[in-house]
């Protein structure tokens, strides 16, 4: 299973951008995709995900409530995640992440700046 993401850049504070990542490969039972950032000198930390079958709503880290939504095509297996009222704290390596019964797997990684 592959994760390819990509979407990340440099944008000014207050501004968007959008971010996606495609899974690949044969895949069982995907039970979430999501999006995790690391920021420099810090742990690696939930941004958002979002569970199968639609039952359950997303999850979403206290820090992007109301500023990020993530989003998901089941038919691409392809998760989006769109970043609206960019601060720059959110300035991080964000990556993609997939949990598929008990597999884990996670993209490459790319790089979000937020700064004027």
């Amino acid at each position: 299973v592959q994760l390819q993401a990509s979407g990340g850049g440099l944008v000014q504070p207050g501004g968007s951008l959008g971010l996606s990542c495609s899974a690949s490969g044969t895949i069982f039972r995907i039970n979430t995709m999501g999006w995790y950032r690391q920021a420099p000198g810090k742990q690696r930390e939930l941004v958002a995900r979002i569970p199968s079958g639609g039952r359950l709503p997303p999850q979403y880290a206290d820090s992007v409530k109301g500023r990020f939504t993530i989003s998901r095509d089941n038919t691409k297996n392809t998760v989006y995640l769109q970043m609206n009222s960019l601060k720059p704290e959110d300035t991080a390596v964000y990556y993609c992440h997939l949990s598929a019964g008990s597999n884990v797997y996670w993209g490459q990684g790319t790089l979000v700046t937020v700064s004027s």
